[in-house]
């Protein structure tokens, strides 16, 4: 039995009943009903907003790593923009190293009078041999970067050492040409023959024995004359009994003239080499006809340019 009190605010009011057996159990049930009813739903709720949280910090992690993977492929790129452009930088220095040996090997066929074909640079070079297979382990233990920047490194190496070598070759070839071509060596004219010789002969104008300095080549009046060495032009004008005359100075005390010329065309101070065409040969000065008048002295004194003239320069 469930016995229920009523209250009233005064206290002659106040009465109290009995409920039956059933009643009370229906009252229970009720309550029970309620109670588990709200815990339900209050669960429910509890569950509804930690899914929610849950989803939500889940979200924003992801918006995180979104994040995070976009700076690292923005650093990336930039990283590969950067590699991309030292090598560029490094292609274009590497060219211009090419460029540079190209121009020295074409330096050096010339100095040393290489045929057509025999080392021609503007080629590429004949490469060859039996193909070696690279293991799968190694190939893979080297990055792709790793693989380019030890290619770079080993062809700035290679350009390295021919330049040094090509550079070492044309300065010994060069001062050795230079050695060469400044030694007094062969005839001071392309076409020509020798109308008198060095030393004492008969005299063209009055016929007495006179000494006669130098040799004299006749030939065609207007043609070459070249220089027999290399060397520094330190006269070029009209002298007495000369006429139109060329002085050369050569290295080892030499000094060379080239006399009754029609016309000088090297001038004071310029640089000839062997072969260079000086002046055209005439007829001025003290001369009987077109020739041109050679000499040949030796720290200050004639010598025969005969033996001069024999000589033969590889």
């Amino acid at each position: 039995m469930l016995k229920i009190i009523l209250l009233s605010s005064t206290s002659s009011n106040d009465r109290s009943t009995t409920v039956k057996g059933w009643v009370t159990a229906l009252v229970l049930s009720v309550f029970v009903i309620i109670s588990i009813g709200s815990g339900a739903i209050f669960g429910y709720k509890l569950s509804d907003l930690h899914w929610q949280v849950v989803f939500e910090n889940t979200a924003g992690e992801i918006r995180e790593q979104i994040k995070i993977q976009s700076d690292n492929v923005a650093v990336g790129r930039e990283e590969v923009q950067q590699t991309l452009s030292a090598m560029t930088i490094k292609l274009a220095e590497m060219r211009s190293r090419l460029v540079r040996l190209d121009a020295l090997g074409e330096q050096l066929t010339q100095i040393a009078n290489l045929d057509d074909g025999e080392f021609d640079f503007s080629a590429s070079a004949g490469l060859g041999g039996p193909h070696t297979a690279v293991s799968s382990e190694l190939a893979d233990s080297i990055s792709p970067q790793e693989e380019i920047e030890l290619i770079f490194a080993s062809l700035e190496s290679n350009l390295g050492d021919r330049e040094a070598q090509l550079s070492v070759l044309q300065s010994m070839m060069s001062d050795n040409r230079l050695r060469t071509e400044s030694v007094v060596a062969g005839r001071p004219i392309i076409k020509g023959w020798m109308s008198s010789e060095y030393g004492m002969r008969s005299d063209p104008f009055h016929g007495r024995k006179s000494w006669h300095n130098g040799v004299d080549f006749a030939g065609r009046e207007g043609s070459d004359i070249i220089a027999v060495a290399s060397g520094v032009v330190v006269w070029s004008g009209t002298k007495k009994g000369y006429g139109k005359m060329v002085e050369i100075n050569h290295s080892d005390g030499y000094l060379t003239r080239y006399a009754h010329n029609k016309e000088n065309l090297a001038k004071v101070g310029a640089l000839v080499k062997r072969g260079d065409v000086i002046a055209s040969m005439g007829n001025t000065g003290r001369s009987t006809g077109p020739h041109v008048h050679f000499e040949v002295y030796k720290d200050g004194r004639t010598v025969n340019p005969a033996t001069y003239i024999r000589r033969t320069v590889n």
